[in-house]
């Protein structure tokens, strides 16, 4: 088992840089492996090292991994203090919706774009969406590329002050419905019981849009990682991260349970 408290900063050296444009915007999105391409979205405060031990873990497990930097520092270890400020800078940022009314964060459109250029590059029958956190529900929005097949919505926190929200417009939310149910995809979800910030509300929400295409699963929270790092001990102050910041890395856990299951997922719909 890895003990988290010696964990530091990654440099990401394993990761080919690229500044992928799409519409003009420009963004830098970390590349590795080979095979259908899978996206790895950060959560708060950023790519940490948990982020990238995930995206690893899936690179090699036979895919092309595309891990775009959507707000706070590359690779750094996430304390409380600058945790806290990556937040505030999202939570005004007209890149996002944090909170309820909001609808669709416009971001969506460019991770949208970054799924078509990555199935234009790996082939293969379509690409997988991994969101976290903050970037949880955006694996959903972005099924509505077509390219997308493989969604998994892991722990969604937005909208953060509507347990029971969902973070996308009404419109794009029937359209994303219309479409999962139409080529008969299935969205996977994992959350812990006692999570304050993906309730069973939301959940319960996600049933309600999807119906039978949305499998959530949940984990105990007493199964969380104990000693997280100090932004999600302090801040998140609850279990939250099932395959990041909260997962014991040790083999037969629930967490690491929870890891195979999105990977047999991803291989089952991308290496049909």
């Amino acid at each position: 088992m890895t003990d988290i408290r010696e964990r530091r900063d990654d440099a990401i050296a394993d990761f080919s840089p690229r500044r992928v444009d799409v519409d003009g915007v420009v963004k830098t999105v970390y590349v590795a492996g080979n095979g259908p391409a899978v996206v790895v979205m950060p959560e708060m405060p950023g790519i940490s090292p948990d982020v990238l031990r995930l995206a690893r873990w899936v690179r090699d497990a036979g895919f092309t991994v595309y891990v775009p930097s959507l707000f706070g520092t590359d690779g750094a270890y996430p304390t409380a203090e600058s945790g806290e400020k990556v937040i505030r800078r999202a939570c005004v940022s007209a890149e996002f919706r944090a909170f309820a009314g909001g609808g669709t964060s416009p971001v969506t459109v460019w991770l949208r774009g970054l799924a078509r250029q990555a199935h234009a590059q790996c082939g293969g029958p379509g690409v997988g969406a991994i969101g976290l956190c903050f970037t949880g529900n955006f694996a959903l929005t972005m099924a509505l590329e077509p390219a997308v097949i493989a969604p998994v919505v892991n722990h969604p926190s937005l909208p953060l002050d509507d347990p029971a929200g969902l973070e996308i417009g009404d419109e794009d939310a029937l359209a994303v419905r219309d479409r999962i149910l139409r080529d008969g995809l299935k969205v996977l979800s994992f959350r812990f019981d006692n999570d304050r910030w993906c309730t069973g509300q939301r959940f319960a929400a996600y049933q309600a849009l999807l119906g039978d295409a949305f499998d959530g699963r949940v984990l105990s929270g007493s199964s969380a990682n104990t000693d997280p790092p100090p932004f999600f001990r302090d801040v998140v102050a609850t279990p939250h991260s099932v395959v990041t910041a909260h997962l014991v890395d040790e083999e037969g856990h629930p967490t690491v349970k929870a890891r195979d299951e999105i990977i047999a997922y991803l291989s089952e719909r991308l290496h049909p």
